[in-house]
């Protein structure tokens, strides 16, 4: 394994953690991926970032940027190189509370968010666990509980505080560097290390929350009921959906959220989906959003959660797409099968507004196969609902490639991603991977 001369950079001294150091267990791996990379920057500021990317040049060695730690395809950590951990960047503060607009340092997480946020009746629509970092998710999209009502979290960024690959520091608004806010507003981890986000959040306290199981007929019945019924639903609905089968029968456990805590609209909003298949067990009560984003959900990120992921985006919940979701949840070798509800606002925004360019579908199909079983498993589980898919969410995807980028950024935006890929990073840095 690469290791680092004795003597780093002055800025740098005591953020640095090697495989000698006792927390070197604590900051080598991600949720999903065992890792050992050569060493572990912790930065305080953006000088200290432009340092390791500096010291990594000098030593030749391949960076992984991490905020959190949570995603899937465990690139935020590496073998033999240098790991830029942003989690001593954490700051949350209220910029103007009548604009609603806070600034979130890239290394929190979004249960310190929605922690910081509450008192001040704020929150931001964030992902769905507490865990994650977010500078992944605010680069990427941000598919959350809110998704229906608030849209994507990067729809709301405003601002961003960026890192360059050659170390400069930069703002990038509709001012100032408005090419480099597109790209960072869901294609951010080729063009930049993200410092800050300036958010604007919505008002919010209470939700109503509704977890409903219900029984899925082998056709699908039921889950194209439940997409009918949200696409008719107030847009303050979302929903998520996970398929457990056990023998012939298969089970949706649904969790409905409803941006309010007027139990006449939370009643409005879910009552439609008690209809949609036998229902075998419900109960709702209104909780604060915090609740959802929780502070409970904080842990180190150790590998302990090894598994394979790819997902789907779908226009529409058709007969063939929902028999084959229930036959991938059910078959001989069955892959864990989750589905978030989208449309709504996220639909009202131009394609070409942000590098998330997915703005007519409905649906986020997510599979998960865990070991023993792994890439082949999913691919064969997947194939009736290829067909059927439109695009791909770059943030549930456990192996990116040139396939999966050209799902995920499809056309002319996979096209300007690419440029602008090039443009800021032309040397590849955040983009080169370890053996």
């Amino acid at each position: 394994m690469t290791s680092l001369p004795s003597v780093v950079p002055a800025e740098l001294t005591g953020k640095v953690v090697t495989p000698d150091d006792r927390r070197y267990h604590l900051f080598r791996s991600t949720y999903t991926t065992v890792a050992r990379p050569a060493a572990v920057v912790l930065p305080e500021s953006a000088g200290d970032i432009a340092a390791a990317l500096r010291l990594a040049r000098e030593q030749g060695l391949p960076v992984a940027v991490r905020s959190g730690g949570h995603g899937l395809s465990g690139r935020s950590t590496n073998n033999g190189g240098l790991v830029i951990d942003l989690s001593a960047m954490h700051r949350v503060d209220v910029l103007d509370r009548g604009a609603r607009l806070v600034r979130v340092e890239a290394g929190a997480r979004w249960g310190r968010v929605a922690q910081a946020l509450a008192p001040h009746g704020l929150a931001i629509s964030s992902g769905d666990h507490g865990n994650v970092g977010v500078g992944g998710l605010a680069t990427g999209g941000g598919i959350g509980w809110l998704v229906r009502h608030y849209g994507l979290t990067v729809d709301h960024v405003r601002a961003v505080e960026v890192v360059l690959a050659d170390g400069s520091f930069v703002r990038a608004d509709p001012l100032n560097e408005p090419d480099l806010l597109w790209a960072m507003r869901g294609a951010g981890a080729g063009a930049g290390i993200a410092v800050a986000f300036e958010i604007e959040a919505i008002e919010l306290g209470a939700v109503g929350l509704a977890q409903l199981v219900i029984d899925v007929d082998p056709a699908g019945a039921a889950l194209r009921g439940w997409a009918n019924a949200v696409a008719r639903a107030p847009r303050e609905l979302s929903t998520a959906v996970t398929l457990s089968s056990r023998g012939p029968s298969t089970a949706a456990f649904v969790t409905a959220v409803v941006a309010s805590d007027s139990p006449s609209l939370i009643r409005a909003a879910v009552e439609p989906l008690l209809d949609v298949g036998e229902l075998l067990d419900q109960q709702s009560r209104i909780v604060p959003y915090t609740a959802l984003v929780s502070t409970a959900h904080l842990h180190a990120n150790t590998g302990q959660m090894p598994a394979t992921t790819t997902n789907g985006l779908l226009a529409d919940m058709t007969p063939e797409a929902a028999r084959a979701l229930v036959t991938a949840s059910a078959g001989p070798r069955p892959v864990m099968i989750q589905m978030r509800s989208i449309g709504g606002v996220v639909n009202d925004v131009d394609p070409s507004a942000t590098a998330y360019a997915h703005r007519h579908q409905q649906t986020l199909v997510i599979a998960t196969a865990f070991p023993p079983d792994g890439r082949a498993t999913l691919t064969a589980a997947l194939d009736p609902l290829v067909g059927h898919t439109d695009g791909a969410y770059v943030n549930f995807e456990s192996a990116p490639d040139e396939k999966t980028f050209a799902r995920a950024y499809p056309g002319p935006t996979g096209a300007r991603v690419s440029e602008l890929w090039t443009r800021y990073d032309p040397e590849g840095v955040l983009r080169r991977r370890s053996p």
